[in-house]
């Protein structure tokens, strides 16, 4: 059994990895949580894989800093960017985001898939690989989110400019009998609501956050660790900002209240310097 003592590191580029973190949270409610999102660097989608190291490698030092035993990577652009060079440099476990393409693949009735995701993601390796060992057979609709995770960033996930985009984005896969659609960003997951007006409810709409919470908890049962942080004043999450805190909050607060999911004690401290 995982120590209730345990801490978990998260981080993303800004507030999309809370889809992740309500899912941590649901399967390891007993562990404390370490939230950074580098909102000063927010969007990482265009960024060059270098500079998106290097922003890791120093979140990482910082979550480590502050006593975590595994870190989620819940930024599908910056596994694939960095994930390899994290794990190669530290020795906590870490756990990356998984492009969804294997069960959107295996489910498909239409044999075409819809795959919705920064252009730092398709670019990355694993989405490659991932794609042509279990999607070989089957058609592919893939399209860069641009502007998507800003409108997050911007408190604007449900709103008409978000739902003119989004239609604009899905109308081709549509057109071509797309029946899934993989989210292959963590903001995005905040467009459901938007998602499930625009699509027929033949589309099933692919989020991996739980099956990365599932390996988030096979990795720490394996591990077999002791708890060792467990100071009964610290709060259950804790989370951190590299700029302002007030849409992190926010949609921290909104996640609550639509998965019925609590963050314990929660405390915000903007403008970190990493």
């Amino acid at each position: 059994m995982i120590d209730g003592a345990l801490k978990i590191g998260v981080f993303d580029s800004g507030s999309g990895g809370l889809t992740v973190l309500k899912e941590l949270v649901k399967a390891m409610p007993q562990c404390s949580y370490i939230y950074f999102a580098d909102t000063a660097n927010c969007p990482y989608g265009n960024r060059p894989q270098t500079e998106i190291i290097d922003l890791s490698t120093r979140i990482t030092r910082f979550l480590l800093s502050k006593g975590c035993d595994l870190i989620v990577v819940a930024c599908n652009t910056a596994t694939a960017a960095a994930i390899e060079h994290l794990r190669a440099t530290f020795s906590v476990p870490f756990v990356g985001m998984e492009p969804a393409v294997k069960p959107a693949a295996i489910r498909t009735r239409t044999n075409s898939i819809g795959v919705l995701a920064t252009a730092g993601t398709f670019n990355g390796r694993l989405y490659k690989e991932t794609t042509k060992r279990y999607a070989a057979d089957v058609k592919v609709c893939y399209q860069v989110g641009e502007g998507l995770v800003e409108l997050v960033e911007q408190g604007m996930a449900d709103s008409v400019e978000s739902e003119r985009l989004l239609n604009s984005y899905l109308e081709p896969m549509l057109q071509s009998g797309v029946d899934e659609l993989v989210l292959g960003c963590t903001h995005y997951p905040f467009f459901i609501p938007i998602l499930k007006r625009i699509l027929p409810s033949s589309v099933e709409i692919v989020d991996p956050s739980p099956a990365v919470a599932r390996q988030a908890v096979r990795l720490l049962n394996g591990l077999n660790i002791s708890g060792h942080y467990g100071c009964s004043d610290e709060p259950f999450v804790a989370f951190y900002s590299s700029s302002e805190t007030t849409v992190l909050e926010k949609l921290a607060a909104l996640l609550e209240t639509s998965y019925d999911v609590k963050f314990k004690s929660p405390t915000f401290e903007a403008n970190v310097v990493l």
